[in-house]
């Protein structure tokens, strides 16, 4: 090797070096202010509760307090989109879910965001079965004499969720579809105001997450199975809907974190290393499973499973709402 070449590769390896350092001690210095974790939707659902469980102990790890910013509308996505758009510098991170990052790319012709591709996933915090909920009065007591009364009367009844494209609309589209009924839609700006009309008997019926619908029954609500192969610990006495007679009809509210797209690698692995002790924190587990929660195992925690998760159930819930015919604008 002559000396000019020597030098050059020397010259080369050091601007290389030069390059890394910056995030290297950005990495170092991360975090040194509150870090935002935006929740599209208002309080009160899995997606917020979740969030703010797992952010107490995360903030322990960082030593920075995870602040929650509830930015609600169009089906989570217009809080997913500022958490796309914000600087990728770790202090702006999402709480996405099943509706925001499955269900809108088909509902969503203009999405603004690719949710496979436009953010850095951290991993996923948990996920909770869906109920079939109907209003205190509604008349049937179990899930087969519901299907029975939505098909004979579908026209006149009205079916509450959260906003096109949530997980309580989605989930919903799919028991319609198993049903061949075509209720009125009426959406509410999140979980918690939709489960509210229906206790005030305003709707007739929901499919609502175990963290919303739970604690409402059976005093407020009827509940008539768990979307879940089996009966929920949580909700002891409700049916799954294996076991109720509707096999087809299993989904579940999965949730988890994401940061902007060009995040750098070591601050997006230093958020996933506080995720992943949140979710071994016995507390924080004990919370989880007291809403009903099932917390994905170290197998399936971080950023390749989460990112294999989204991909397949973008694939899963894009031919039923493509069947079901709905688009936003």
């Amino acid at each position: 090797m002559t000396i000019q070449r020597r030098v050059l590769l020397t010259a080369a390896m050091a601007v290389a070096a030069l390059a890394a350092l910056p995030q290297v001690l950005w990495a170092q210095a991360y975090p040194n202010r509150v870090i935002t974790l935006i929740v599209p939707f208002p309080p009160g659902g899995s997606t917020d509760v979740g969030a703010r469980i797992v952010a107490d102990h995360m903030s322990k790890t960082l030593g920075q307090q995870l602040v929650v910013q509830n930015v609600s509308g169009a089906g989570g996505t217009t809080g997913s989109t500022r958490a796309m758009r914000a600087d990728p510098d770790g202090y702006t991170i999402l709480m996405g879910q099943m509706g925001t990052h499955a269900a809108s790319v088909s509902l969503y012709p203009n999405l603004a965001y690719k949710p496979d591709e436009d953010f850095a996933p951290i991993g996923q915090v948990a996920s909770f079965p869906f109920v079939v909920a109907a209003k205190k009065d509604f008349p049937a007591n179990n899930l087969k004499e519901f299907i029975a009364y939505v098909k004979a009367n579908d026209t006149k009844l009205n079916q509450g969720h959260a906003g096109v494209g949530s997980m309580f609309f989605t989930s919903c589209l799919l028991l319609n579809a198993l049903m061949d009924t075509k209720p009125t839609l009426v959406p509410f700006n999140g979980g918690a105001p939709a489960m509210n009309a229906l206790v005030a008997g305003q709707t007739d019926f929901m499919c609502a997450d175990v963290v919303t619908g739970g604690p409402q029954y059976p005093d407020r609500i009827k509940l008539f199975a768990v979307t879940s192969p089996k009966r929920n610990a949580t909700l002891p006495n409700v049916p799954s809907v294996v076991e109720a007679g509707l096999p087809d009809f299993q989904a579940t509210a999965w949730n988890g974190l994401f940061a902007p797209k060009d995040t750098p690698k070591p601050i997006v692995d230093r958020l996933i290393e506080a995720l992943d002790k949140a979710l071994d924190d016995p507390e924080t587990r004990k919370r989880l499973d007291v809403l009903g929660g099932d917390i994905p195992d170290k197998a399936n925690r971080g950023p390749a499973p989460f990112l294999a998760l989204v991909k397949s159930e973008i694939a899963r819930w894009s031919p039923i709402i493509k069947a079901a015919n709905v688009k936003m604008n």
